[in-house]
């Protein structure tokens, strides 16, 4: 080959390396969080950035042109699911622009935007993929069941590229509620007439009004949304229990008239109704009744939970707290939001980020939740079934000149049955002492 043509392309090489080089924005690092309804993947910026996304097909791609911008690492690098990505390649465009293309396992659709700098991060690119193939599942109202579970959905807050509060010595808040909800889910794995339904099983985010959904798609008779506050003040500490406001229940009670699909959606849980084939006046006032139900359930619960936290740890709040969070929304499930404590406040982020402290406080959350379903079951629930049908007990305190056996007989029962009833070892009494009688 030619001196020139050498020196030529030499030039041509070393001019595009220059003008690559002279992009003002680079991506430093890239972050994938695989969710079971969509990847999110995040891309870290020194600089705001201008692109556009668009798809291929034949094979399917996904096209994401970056202006003025170079990359910094290896994006092929990373885990991506199989089942949605291929890998990764990119390439120099127009000099200075820079072009990502992800080869796809099947049809996607995307959805991109920009975050700014945080405590934790600087300026990023998110994009979030979701599969196409999958069709939605409408929310489907169960048979009703004599016997059937209460289902209790426990909602990890943040998540992801979401890391809530941050305390001393970086403890996150997504980590600690994630292993509160955790334990919680054993402990109601663990009791007769309930189930459990993570809502976040994992290290990524869901939006806020995707929590109620899910707790609703899966027929929760109550949510239970966890979290650790923070506060500018480091000396703020305690738990502290929320349920949905009135001013709250008035503003999503107007979205859900306002919105076609929502009035299309169903209403009240197991046995539910339709708003979509309603007048606007009926349909205002069985979605009042059903909100109406929904807060008293969640006060009464939340109270409960109150109590039990009181016995384990400092509360910040002493009763039930009222406030419009978006995860309290939810028409026609009770939910209560629970802030375990202050990772703002040093001594108080050790103790939530310890396995002793965590198991106490998800025990007392079900103590609460699980405590007040039984003394107002849900009707057609195990819970409720075991209410109608256990045995009658009566209390009877033993009086001067009464025998087991007398006792026994005036109550049609055998003697073995009051003494295994009443853990009895022998047939002596005592004045004063009292039995449980149960029916005959």
């Amino acid at each position: 080959m030619p001196i020139s043509r050498i020196i030529l392309i030499g030039l041509l090489f070393l001019s595009s390396q220059v003008l690559a080089g002279n992009a003002t924005t680079s991506i430093s690092g890239v972050r994938v969080w695989p969710a079971p309804d969509h990847t999110r993947i995040v891309f870290d910026l020194n600089a705001p950035v201008e692109h556009k996304i668009f798809i291929l097909e034949k094979p399917y791609r996904l096209v994401i042109d970056l202006s003025d911008t170079k990359s910094g690492t290896n994006l092929n690098a990373l885990e991506y699911p199989p089942e949605m990505i291929k890998r990764v390649r990119t390439a120099p465009r127009n000099d200075s622009d820079l072009r990502v293309v992800f080869d796809l396992a099947g049809k996607v659709k995307p959805r991109s935007f920009l975050l700014p700098p945080n405590d934790q991060y600087g300026n990023r690119l998110v994009l979030d993929l979701y599969p196409t193939r999958q069709t939605a599942k409408q929310i489907v109202s169960p048979k009703i069941d004599e016997k059937r579970d209460i289902v209790v959905a426990i909602d990890a807050g943040h998540g992801g590229e979401d890391p809530g509060a941050i305390g001393a010595h970086g403890i996150r808040e997504k980590n600690v509620v994630l292993a509160i909800a955790r334990e919680l889910e054993k402990l109601f794995k663990a009791e007769t007439g309930f189930k459990p339904v993570l809502v976040r099983d994992s290290d990524y985010y869901i939006g806020l009004r995707k929590r109620n959904y899910i707790a609703r798609k899966n027929n929760a008779d109550m949510m239970v949304s966890i979290h650790a506050d923070a506060f500018k003040n480091s000396r703020a500490k305690g738990a502290s229990v929320y349920a949905l406001s009135k001013r709250g229940a008035s503003s999503e009670a107007a979205r859900w008239l306002a919105e076609s699909e929502n009035r299309a959606d169903l209403i009240g849980g197991v046995g539910s109704v339709s708003l979509g084939d309603k007048d606007n006046v009926l349909a205002g006032v069985l979605l009042d009744l059903s909100m109406t139900a929904s807060m008293r359930a969640s006060v009464s619960a939340g109270s409960e939970v109150v109590k039990e936290l009181g016995k384990v740890t400092r509360l910040h709040k002493k009763r039930i707290e009222r406030a419009g969070f978006v995860v309290l929304k939810s028409p026609d499930v009770p939910s209560i939001l629970v802030e375990t404590g202050f990772l703002s406040n040093p001594a108080e982020a050790r103790k939530l980020n310890t396995r002793s402290h965590q198991r106490a406080l998800a025990k007392a959350i079900f103590n609460g939740v699980s405590r007040s379903f039984k003394k107002s079951p849900p009707p057609g629930t195990y819970l409720a079934w075991h209410l109608k049908n256990q045995p009658a007990i009566k209390a009877y305190r033993i009086a001067r000149g009464d025998t087991l056996s007398e006792i026994a007989l005036r109550n049609n029962l055998k003697v073995a049955r009051l003494k295994r009833f009443n853990g009895l070892t022998s047939n002596q009494v005592q004045i004063g002492q009292v039995l449980q009688i149960p029916s005959s």
